[in-house]
């Protein structure tokens, strides 16, 4: 279903762009990274986290680059709150994408989405597609434009 969700969406808003789907896994960095054949940092990973407690807290996705790290202190200055990462039925609950495909394309309800600037350091990206062996290619800009996503920085 979430690979056929992210088809979908991608078809209606951006037809231009192609989803790969391989024999191997891509479901880590290092798998996609490998698979494409690209440096591991190019491997746009989308984390589900809840950010602050209580009646204030807000669901987000936030995208970045495959070996970075969110750092609590620049995640609650930019977001204006702690963030705590969603596990793996959360996510699947909140996007219908499994872990190892999440991305923020084809999702079964909106959710904000943040693009970590350390994505802007490469022409092209490659998030997964809402499946464990998919993924497709665009630049950090037209991420972003797509998921109407702000950027923050997120990691150090």
């Amino acid at each position: 279903m979430s690979l056929k969700s992210v088809r979908t969406d991608l078809a209606q808003r951006a037809p231009d762009l192609s989803i790969i789907v391989t024999e191997r896994s891509t479901a880590t960095v290092e798998e996609a990274a490998a698979t494409h054949n690209v440096e591991p940092n190019q491997i746009a990973k989308t984390l589900g986290v809840k950010v602050g407690s209580g009646p204030q807290a807000k669901t987000v996705l936030i995208v970045m680059a495959g070996t970075k790290r969110l750092d609590n202190r620049l995640t609650k200055d930019a977001l204006g709150g702690r963030p705590r990462f969603l596990n793996g039925e959360e996510v699947l609950a909140l996007t219908s994408h499994p872990p190892g495909g999440v991305c923020p394309f084809g999702l079964s309800e909106p959710l904000p989405v943040y693009c970590d600037e350390s994505l802007r350091a490469f022409n092209i990206v490659i998030p997964a597609a809402g499946a464990t062996n998919a993924s497709v290619m665009l630049t950090p800009a037209r991420l972003a434009e797509l998921t109407s996503a702000e950027w923050v920085t997120v990691t150090s």
